[in-house]
């Protein structure tokens, strides 16, 4: 079972905090698996691999704007964090998910990237936008050639998906693959943290601060850019929690609160530890 919180928006080191406590107390088992679900105060995140020249903005202009910058242990290089980008950070431990390859008994590193891209392309496509992954590429990105085929059929009817009515499939803004969905994750003693940056609403002016992952050849997109509408983010939040579930073959219980979290594992209080209390305790945005 994968416990699923969603808290609403975070500011990026609270958020960082948050999973550095949580991955702790899964490895000692105190926690079962978790998936977070949240938005983040407008944020540029350095990977390992980030080079500082991909942040192409003068601090002033980020300043302006209320752009902080942080770096982080996840893998990748530089990325962009703000409202209407839903972001979901699995504290998982990997050896509690069966490999699907025959040289491996519980989940890698590479497969376990790959159900992740594969949540947010089933997401995309439950909203009718068609994605895809580029070999030697991380992320997901829109699939052109689904909108190329779309556009030459005689019949130009808009697609119809579960959340209404898409622009047919998309609009692929300039016909070139665009990210939707960046991905860096970190794993430690088979725990992960980080995880998926899901563009819902995201005002996409922001990524002209960063050379996003540092890749010049590609363009970032929305869900709302590709289907000419905003979009629920509580929809896409359930949308992609469901998918994760039939991803990694697990029920999805979702919670109300950090409190109820910590009290639904074996033989933990339902009281918080002391080092989450203090995370808890320094705002509001855990109800």
């Amino acid at each position: 079972m994968i416990s699923v919180l969603q808290l609403g928006a975070l500011d990026y080191s609270t958020g960082l905090r948050l999973q550095e406590k949580l991955v702790a107390l899964r490895k000692e088992g105190r926690v079962g698996d978790v998936l977070l679900l949240l938005e983040h105060t407008p944020v540029i995140t350095l990977g390992r691999n980030a080079k500082s020249a991909n942040v192409v903005a003068a601090p002033e202009v980020l300043a302006l704007r209320g752009v902080e910058v942080h770096e982080c242990d996840r893998g990748g290089d530089v990325t962009f964090h703000g409202p209407g980008q839903l972001v979901a950070y699995p504290i998982f431990d990997l050896r509690a998910f069966p490999s699907a390859s025959e040289n491996r008994k519980s989940l890698g590193a590479v497969e376990f990237v790959r159900r992740l891209e594969e949540a947010v392309i089933r997401t995309c496509a439950e909203f009718g936008i068609a994605t895809k992954r580029i070999q030697g590429l991380t992320g997901v990105w829109t699939d052109i050639s689904e909108f190329s085929e779309s556009s030459t059929q005689p019949d130009s009817r808009p697609r119809l998906s579960p959340h209404g009515v898409s622009a047919k499939l998309s609009t692929s803004s300039d016909l070139a693959e665009a990210k939707i969905a960046a991905l860096g994750v970190h794993i430690s003693r088979g725990v992960t943290s980080h995880g998926i940056a899901l563009n819902v609403n995201t005002d996409i002016s922001f990524f002209n601060l960063i050379v996003p992952c540092g890749i010049t050849s590609k363009s970032v997109t929305s869900m709302e850019k590709e289907l000419g509408h905003s979009v629920s983010m509580q929809e896409v939040a359930h949308t992609i929690s469901r998918n994760f579930g039939l991803v990694f073959q697990s029920q999805m219980l979702w919670l109300d609160s950090l409190e109820a979290l910590l009290g639904t594992s074996i033989g933990v209080p339902v009281k918080l530890p002391e080092d989450l209390r203090k995370i808890h305790n320094e705002g509001s945005t855990w109800a």
